[in-house]
């Protein structure tokens, strides 16, 4: 059995916890909040951490540091996950869904991600290339 159909995400390692992240770079695309609804829409737009070759944090250990709106999702609870996409393990796994086939610790390749097109690498901008967020509002295609 693989971890992640025996463990609840509360019990799993940080090594165990990190290896669920399919680097697709998704959840560090910049949200936007509608303050009537509560809807969450998501933005092309990436914080300027990302190396969006990788779709990895450059500065993974001090990220919270460095960009306070950044979260850590362990520090956080899972019933919470619904604004994530709906491709995340965290959120599949806490949804008590199973992992999709291309997700890394399946596939046995960090390429599937990308093979799969659940990566932003292919229409990310880095914030610092933008003015206004509101002019790069996507829609999932989940």
């Amino acid at each position: 059995m693989n971890f992640w159909e025996t463990k609840k995400l509360s019990e799993m390692t940080t090594e165990e916890w990190e290896s669920l992240c399919d680097n697709c770079g998704k959840c560090c695309l910049h949200k936007l909040e509608d303050e009537d609804t509560g809807d969450i829409y998501f933005t092309s737009v990436v914080c300027n951490l990302i190396d969006l070759d990788t779709c990895r944090c450059t500065r993974y250990t001090e990220r919270t540091q460095l960009v306070p709106e950044c979260l850590d999702l362990k520090q956080h609870d899972f019933a919470e996950y619904n604004w994530l996409p709906a491709t995340c393990a965290y959120r599949l796994l806490s949804d008590g869904e199973q992992l999709p086939a291309w997700h890394p610790l399946l596939s046995k390749s960090a390429d599937s991600v990308q093979d799969a097109g659940v990566s932003i690498s292919s229409y990310a901008m880095k914030e610092s290339e933008i003015d206004d967020l509101e002019d790069h509002i996507i829609e999932w295609l989940d």
